[in-house]
């Protein structure tokens, strides 16, 4: 249930490393039992604002509170009551699944037999109780990210952070780490994530950001940014050509607006099967034609000229 308590409130917040500007000035607000994402390509900011938020890198400007305490000053007292789910799994090979929790939960001075019963509950959650005493390098990279997210559960934390949670897993372990991410969420857990697939942004989040550049470009609930910045569909037309520019300037006036990628050709319009048809009239012959929903990466690409994955 997400609640009007904010537990995260960022006023003008900046990241530089050197010259660098990594964050530039961002507003953010993230309340109590909500799903909140940042959402962009790599290099647009979002884990530098992940580690701010983690109280593992300091700001370099504007305010920041978490759980209504200063990172700055109140560092171990924020990070006690986080999880933490780097992008990078840093597990513990030489431990069995069930000791990397129960190792893990010891820094936070959790008693053992705590600690154990606590195990067993996460290793249900995450489904790897047959794994409980396997070590850990012979796990699939499904298993790895689950049991990296049982271990940022092991503290009871309030906020949970997940930077890209599901980056290089296959499509079937992405859908049962989204599926357990889910449960936590009905279970009132506050989640952060940061993300370029668009489908987990969409799947996840009851509000996100999209940053490119250090700052954010638009914010809303997925639905409310699909339906400010986009068509209600796009017709995706792939021309058997070594260039799509040609083809482009042909369908001006077709729909709100036209893009053209590298491979295909974007036509975003309110009926893909009525633009289809018009397509047709004008004599052009794709190779290749495709009606769907919008969705954020066409936000992405409209607000920022190119695609989350770029």
């Amino acid at each position: 249930m997400i609640s009007g308590r904010p537990l995260i409130q960022a006023r003008g917040l900046v990241k530089r490393f050197g010259d660098f500007t990594a964050v530039d000035g961002i507003d953010v607000e993230v309340r109590s039992g909500e799903a909140f994402g940042f959402l962009g390509p790599n290099g647009a900011g979002k884990s530098s604002t992940m580690r701010m938020v983690g109280c593992i890198s300091p700001p370099s400007g504007g305010e920041l509170r978490i759980l209504d305490l200063d990172p700055v000053r109140d560092g171990p007292a924020i990070r006690a009551r986080l999880g933490v789910c780097p992008q990078m799994d840093n597990l513990d090979p030489e431990l069995t699944v069930r000791e990397n929790l129960t190792v893990y939960a010891r820094y936070f001075g959790i008693p053992r037999r705590v600690a154990r019963e606590r195990a067993a509950e996460l290793l249900d959650f995450v489904q790897l109780t047959e794994r409980a005493d396997s070590k850990v390098e012979p796990l699939s990279g499904g298993m790895k990210r689950r049991l990296t997210i049982a271990r940022a559960l092991v503290n009871d934390p309030e906020i949970v952070l997940l930077d890209e949670p599901t980056t290089g897993l296959d499509p079937q372990a992405r859908h049962l780490v989204w599926e357990r991410l889910f449960r936590l969420k009905q279970q009132g857990v506050t989640l952060v994530l940061t993300t370029h697939y668009m489908d987990e942004a969409e799947q996840l989040c009851d509000r996100l950001v999209v940053m490119d550049g250090g700052r954010i470009v638009a914010e809303g609930s997925p639905r409310a940014l699909i339906e400010e910045h986009s068509t209600r569909e796009v017709v995706e037309l792939r021309f058997a050509a070594e260039s799509q520019e040609p083809f482009a300037g042909k369908l001006d006036g077709l729909g709100e607006r036209v893009e053209v990628l590298p491979d295909r050709v974007l036509l975003y319009v309110p009926d893909g099967d009525a633009a289809v048809a018009e397509v047709t009239a004008l004599g052009l012959n794709p190779a290749n034609v495709l009606v769907r929903r919008s969705g954020l990466e066409d936000v992405f690409l409209h607000l920022t000229g190119r695609t989350l994955i770029d």
